[in-house]
């Protein structure tokens, strides 16, 4: 499976980026120590790992300690090792019921394009919100036909300010 990791964290000074192997890394513990030191002082530190144009998990460290993990789908666990190590230890909750999240009385957003009612996410889908992206409009961008994971990974980082440091990466 082909992979990339991108590790953005804020700190002080804004938001630094960095690309980050997971290969070697055994279990989640060690890719937050690898998330921690891209940015030891971050107030919050993100890891985008896109997989095969299929997978996208997203690892949360706020402040050094509370981790927080979000897989656009569970078959992720399955199809790589990095899935296992990223999403295997979630348990609650099992699985996000995208019928539940995304349906509603309150106004659709006019840019929310329609999840796809087959993919399983799991995790925890709400942690981005405070960055500005909801775990409804996430898993609309992770369901969206047609949106690859370095797709989604592009628009969370675009919105939340660190875009240009992730493409840097990209191009690198």
């Amino acid at each position: 499976m082909s992979t990339f990791a991108a590790a953005v964290a804020r700190g002080k000074n804004g938001w630094t980026a960095s690309e980050l192997d997971l290969t070697g890394l055994a279990d989640i513990d060690e890719v937050v120590d690898a998330l921690r030191d891209v940015e030891p002082d971050a107030d919050v530190a993100l890891l985008f790992v896109e997989s095969d144009d299929q997978y996208l998990a997203i690892v949360r460290l706020d402040e050094g300690e509370d981790l927080r993990v979000f897989g656009s789908d569970s078959a992720f666990v399955e199809e790589s090792r990095i899935g296992a190590v990223l999403l295997g230890e979630i348990e609650v909750p099992p699985a996000l019921e995208i019928d539940e999240l995304t349906s509603g009385t309150e106004e659709e957003d006019a840019d929310s394009p329609s999840p796809d009612p087959d993919a399983d996410p799991v995790g925890d889908a709400d942690l981005l919100n405070d960055l500005g992206i909801n775990a409804k409009k996430l898993l609309a961008l992770c369901g969206q036909e047609g949106m690859l994971p370095s797709d989604v990974t592009a628009e969370i980082c675009q919105r939340i300010g660190c875009g240009d440091e992730v493409e840097e990466l990209r191009e690198a």
